[in-house]
């Protein structure tokens, strides 16, 4: 028997799904389990690469699909490579799974658990699905074309292909109830927070860091935007702010990364003239570290109605690297939660550009206080959003359905394993 994961990318993609996922295969195959990861031959954000169709990352084996290749710039392109990706996962479930298998399906593409749940019955494998966001809610919200004709039919199929897993293992508990409202039986719900890799992404000093100095911002104050720029995130507010604070030469915005929006905030950025606001690529995994920690502070944005459906996985970098958060969105949300708790950062609404920029100046002004917030930033990491916790709680509920590995004591995570939390 083994465990099947599949999702869109995987290593080396440096999305954040992709590492994610990577990281718990990885994890798996660590503790003895035999793991076969299913993912496209693509990287999320550079068509010219072309990957092998067989590959290994340690133990963890890599079979690649062949799909289409039309890219993430058109929604025709990107839903025929959709298609394409749940074809030949399914064909390739039909030849090589095997009764008693475990098949972990990931949301990238969406509604892949309507495609798989038939064959994985028809071959005797256990379907867990591991829901990073919830389709096709978050594309109703955001009123991506053609979603409001097929929404409801998306819906249905959906919720009955998750009425047939043995587990659908959610990243926050508002996500959990969500589903149990729609029916989603509760012995299948399970709560497992997402987390980041708190070995690759330490604090790293602002005098030490490499980047800061390349990029001329040693002597300045630095609020950093890192990640996707994309379709569920707000920028009028923090684009707001940085208009009010233009005159501030001690005080620069940094976004780092891509995404549908970046065009449209770049060019807001040009109109308004808002030479304290500057962009960079994203950075390789290696210097991560170091990208994260070029800003002082960070920004978060989510739009309110998302807030049961998407958790911005950048919010848990931020923690691993010791700087405080400034979340803009709902502000009894998950982050929104999480900062007052962990005293990590501040919140604000939509809108609030003024308390926005407000809060900014006051980090700026008390580098004490910013300090203090970031150690606990990192403080709260590490009592709950750690990789090791995490691929435990995970190591926990495959231990339900798959006996467990010769070598399963080789090689422990480190961390006691976690209860499951599951909806009520």
């Amino acid at each position: 028997m083994k465990i099947i994961l599949i999702n869109r990318y995987l290593h080396p993609d440096e999305s954040a799904t992709s590492r994610m996922s990577s990281s718990l295969a990885s994890a798996f195959a660590a503790r003895g389990f035999r793991v076969i990861g299913l993912a496209s031959r693509d990287l999320h954000n550079d068509r010219r690469q072309r990957l092998p169709a067989d590959d290994r990352l340690g133990d963890l084996a890599i079979h690649r699909l062949a799909t289409t290749r039309f890219g993430r710039s058109r929604l025709w392109g990107r839903a025929i490579d959709y298609l394409t990706f749940h074809l030949s996962a399914a064909l390739w479930t039909l030849l090589h799974a095997r009764r008693g298998d475990v098949c972990i399906v990931c949301t990238d593409p969406p509604l892949l658990s309507v495609t798989l749940a038939l064959p994985l019955r028809l071959k005797g494998a256990r379907m867990v699905n591991w829901l990073h966001d919830l389709f096709p809610e978050v594309a109703l919200q955001l009123s991506v074309p053609g979603a409001d004709r097929l929404g409801s039919t998306a819906l249905r199929l959906r919720d009955w292909s998750l009425a047939r897993a043995r587990y659908n293992v959610a990243p926050i508990a508002a996500m959990t109830r969500l589903l149990g409202g729609r029916g989603v039986p509760a012995g299948t719900l399970v709560t497992i927070r997402h987390w980041a890799d708190g070995d690759g992404i330490r604090p790293v000093g602002r005098k030490d860091n490499a980047l800061r100095r390349d990029w001329g911002l040693a002597d300045k104050f630095v609020v950093g935007y890192s990640g996707n720029l994309g379709r569920a995130h707000e920028f009028d507010t923090i684009l707001d702010a940085a208009e009010r604070l233009k005159d501030r030469e001690d005080i620069r915005f940094l976004f780092v990364g891509n995404g549908h929006k970046r065009a449209e905030v770049e060019r807001r950025v040009r109109d308004h003239g808002l030479d304290n606001v500057v962009f960079r690529p994203l950075q390789p995994r290696e210097r991560l570290a170091e990208s994260l920690g070029a800003a002082d502070a960070h920004l978060v944005s989510l739009l309110p109605p998302l807030e049961p459906c998407i958790i911005p996985s950048k919010f848990y970098g931020i923690l691993a690297a010791g700087r405080p958060t400034l979340f803009v969105g709902d502000l009894d949300g998950e982050v929104a939660r999480a900062v007052d708790h962990g005293d990590c950062g501040h919140a604000v609404a939509i809108g609030d550009g003024e308390g926005l920029a407000r809060h900014i100046v006051a980090l700026r002004e008390a580098p004490a206080t910013c300090d203090r917030m970031g150690a606990n930033a990192r403080r709260l990491f590490e009592a709950e959003y750690t990789e090791g916790r995490g691929c435990a709680e995970w190591i926990q509920l495959m231990a339900s359905l798959l006996p467990q590995p010769e070598s399963a004591g080789a090689r422990h995570t480190g961390e006691p394993l976690a209860q499951e939390s599951k909806a009520s």
